[in-house]
């Protein structure tokens, strides 16, 4: 082999072992974080964790080695020894990644406990629990729901639920990126307490040097994910941008916000949870400029006043990850979903701006088809049954915050209807939400 034949093989045997610990230090974030919040927050085992970071597409994570620590309640993940990262729980604060610092540096803040919370009236619906009960089976072995958790109301009232075996009404699970819609609503509290506005301009000091284009992103670009930034979107490599700000970023929001311009601002949508991420910085410097703790915000301005105990999780910079990492349980999910169908007023206090429902739910022009409102799908996804003969019998007000996995909350305003539905479909399509909801609506007569 020439000199040359050498040098090359030897810098391709380096590329190749540098992929390969980025790709591992990925890995053993992600089998790290997930048991953590799973163990810690959820309050479940060990055992019962093994399909969420094992089975499917999630067979490579055998390969990760991980350690419990239940006194410090910190897991550490590892690719057989190397890479390796720890994710720590505090409470009310839920598992948050060491990344960029310590664990033992990470401020071992505990957040009181939350307000309790009046139970639900039940007026049980047969035929719709029928189609609930329905959601439990597995019509194909090749392509696994495992529901976990699904509450149908109608006008406040709980028509019909029910829990898959080790789950229940309390237990907190995640709802990945339906938290992008909680998030909607603090930035409505935001604007509707004077601290932001949908035309404002300069949102971050990143962003903030003479020239910077980016300065010129407005709230309500951001909202309607049309900033134009450059971000990619993509779940299957690991070293996506969403991917590597998730799983190996000291801070989310700075991540997304150091992105370029790929089109000026305003004038191209793209989904970006980088976008959600930034969004919660900037909800977090109004507060703070306000004079609030942010990290007592969500709970003051929204959880609090609707008896939902939900834990958004922070990232090592303490910017909370609104785009993918908040756990609340199904009812609680519904607590907010049924705040939407009231339009914002909770036991006749307006929580969210006059409008901001109407808004949310305006589809934005420059999304495809008028798919997306503001930080809300108006469309079920394609993978959800969207484009199904069943989508066409959903009534056309509906809207829905939807998550990895198959996490789904549907608010249907003219039926005065909210449905959750929590599980981890592994395999994207493999819960068809579309069939769901056009059975209970079909049942409602």
């Amino acid at each position: 082999m020439t000199p040359l034949l050498l040098l090359l093989a030897g810098a391709a045997l380096l590329w190749g072992l540098v992929h390969l610990l980025r790709v591992a230090a990925i890995g053993a974030a992600y089998k790290a974080k997930a048991l953590c919040s799973g163990l810690f927050l959820s309050g479940r085992t060990v055992e019962s964790l093994r399909t969420d970071v094992s089975d499917d597409s999630y067979r490579i994570l055998r390969l990760f080695r991980v350690s419990v620590d239940r006194h410090r309640r910190t897991v550490t993940g590892s690719f057989f020894g190397l890479r390796a990262r720890t994710a720590v729980y505090r409470p009310g604060l839920g598992a948050t990644l060491a990344i960029g610092t310590r664990p033992d540096a990470l401020e071992p803040k505990a957040l009181p406990a939350s307000a309790a919370r009046p139970d639900w009236e039940h007026r049980p619906l047969e035929p719709v629990q029928r189609a609930v009960d329905r959601t439990f089976s597995e019509p194909d072995p090749l392509k696994l729901r495992r529901t976990r958790a699904v509450v149908v109301l109608r006008d406040g009232r709980i028509l019909a639920e029910r829990y898959a075996p080790g789950f229940g009404e309390a237990m907190p699970l995640p709802g990945w990126s339906m938290g992008k819609s909680v998030l909607n609503a603090l930035v409505g509290i935001s604007v509707k307490e004077g601290r932001l506005s949908l035309e404002q301009k300069n949102l971050l000091p990143e962003w903030s040097a003479p020239g910077d284009a980016r300065s010129a992103i407005t709230l309500e670009d951001l909202l309607r994910m049309r900033s134009g930034l450059e971000f990619a979107e993509v779940y299957k490599d690991p070293l996506s941008d969403v991917t590597r700000m998730l799983f190996a970023s000291r801070s989310a929001a700075l991540f997304a916000a150091a992105k370029p311009l790929r089109a000026p601002p305003g004038t191209l949508w793209a989904y970006q949870s980088g976008t959600s991420n930034i969004l919660s910085r900037i909800v977090r410097l109004a507060a703070e400029k306000a004079g609030e703790d942010p990290l007592l915000f969500p709970r003051r301005a929204l959880f609090d006043p609707l008896g939902m105990r939900a834990v958004p999780e922070p990232d090592a910079a303490g910017d909370f990850v609104f785009s993918s990492f908040l756990y609340a349980s199904a009812r609680d999910w519904a607590r907010f979903g049924q705040l939407y169908a009231q339009d914002g007023v909770w036991e006749g206090r307006r929580l969210l701006p006059e409008g901001w429902v109407r808004f949310s739910t305006t589809p934005t022009p420059q999304s495809p088809e008028g798919r997306y409102g503001a930080h809300w799908w108006l469309r079920l996804s394609r993978e959800f049954g969207g484009e199904t003969e069943a989508a066409g019998r959903i009534p056309p007000d509906a809207f829905h915050a939807m998550g990895h996995e198959g996490q789904v909350l549907s608010v249907l305003p003219s039926l005065k209807l909210v449905a959750v539905r929590l599980g981890m479909s592994i395999r994207v399509d493999a819960w068809d939400h579309a069939a769901f909801l056009a059975e209970v609506v079909d049942a409602l007569g």
